[in-house]
């Protein structure tokens, strides 16, 4: 419910206004308390200063198992806690090992305390230090070098090159939730995103474009998949002109990508501009020649030709996924209202 104040003058020289009393008796706010305000634009933004600083959260875990509990981990991770206590009258063996696994999947974490009926695990990262900018950059890198990858190892016949790329998709999904938990902290505090030195709207932004990139990485990994399975059924020898044509249409993909993220990260709104829109005018093209190359595919045995299908598929598909990051850096580099 909106409440109006008005602007007063004290001393001849000092604006002053009144906070709602609901609002002060709720967070705890009374005579001789400070808050803080952090202007953005035209907004200010209020709020109790505290010497809070670690936040801690428990959850019963009691029924959780599995992928469920290594869920609840996660979520509390990115939720922003700083310390996750996680609790039951007895935990199992099956419950330590998926806590410990999840854990060591995610940035930052560590086992601080272990008893019979509760585990403690606390964020050692200082929120503060954490660059959401380098973050998305470091995923950009990783999630691109696995497509060039993937489409190598099909090129090559390389087993071990196609079990790597599945590896690194770890990585991408850990920097993914660390970037989703930089930003889920600017909605719930001004103060976050002033450490940071990046606008809620930028982390935004960026939020949705590391996204964009984690499914870069999860069509990296289908390739790599699918290379295997095709050596599994003993179909090693992929035709040149498809492979040339698929190395091709990676090259440009990953491309796409790239200039999209160009087009994110610049600092002149023109130069934004252009690049995203050039992204963006390539996906159509992409999107042609992928079901060119289906067309050359009519020719092979059909399982072959469905698990190849499905390859072209992830390649364009993660043109597209750049396509989208193009369209995030346009609306970040349009005129603000």
């Amino acid at each position: 419910m909106v409440e109006t104040r008005k602007v007063q003058v004290t001393g001849g020289s000092t604006y002053t206004v009144s906070i709602p009393k609901d609002w002060a008796t709720e967070n705890d706010v009374s005579a001789g308390s400070t808050v803080e305000f952090y202007p953005e634009e035209d907004s200010l933004f209020l709020t109790p200063q505290t010497d809070e600083e670690r936040t801690e959260g428990t959850l019963d875990i009691a029924d959780l198992e599995g992928d469920e509990l290594t869920r609840a981990v996660m979520t509390m991770y990115v939720s922003g806690f700083d310390i996750i206590a996680l609790e039951t009258s007895r935990i199992s063996n099956d419950q330590r090992r998926t806590i410990r696994d999840s854990t060591q999947s995610l940035v930052g974490l560590e086992v601080l305390e272990e008893t019979r009926d509760r585990v403690v695990i606390r964020d050692l990262l200082d929120s503060s230090e954490l660059s959401i900018h380098n973050a998305v950059t470091r995923m950009r890198l990783i999630a691109l070098s696995m497509l060039e990858d993937a489409v190598a190892a099909l090129a090559e016949g390389d087993e071990d090159m196609a079990k790597d790329v599945i590896q690194r998709d770890d990585d991408v999904d850990r920097l993914h939730m660390v970037v989703s938990r930089i930003f889920r902290s600017t909605l719930r505090t001004p103060k976050a995103a002033e450490e940071l030195g990046v606008g809620r709207e930028t982390c935004f932004d960026y939020h949705a474009s590391a996204r964009q990139l984690e499914r870069v990485g999860d069509h990296a990994t289908k390739i790599a998949h699918l290379t295997l399975q095709l050596h599994e059924e003993g179909d090693v020898e992929v035709p040149a002109e498809v492979i040339e044509a698929l190395e091709e249409l990676e090259a440009d993909a990953r491309d796409v990508v790239d200039r999209a993220m160009d087009a994110l990260f610049a600092d002149e709104n023109a130069e934004a501009a252009r690049l995203a829109n050039d992204a963006r005018g390539s996906v159509l093209d992409i999107d042609e020649r992928a079901r060119s190359i289906d067309e050359l595919l009519r020719d092979q045995e059909p399982a072959r030709a469905q698990l190849l299908g499905l390859i072209v598929d992830s390649v364009s598909r993660s043109a597209d996924y750049g396509g989208n990051i193009a369209e995030t850096a346009l609306q970040k580099a349009a005129p603000t209202p």
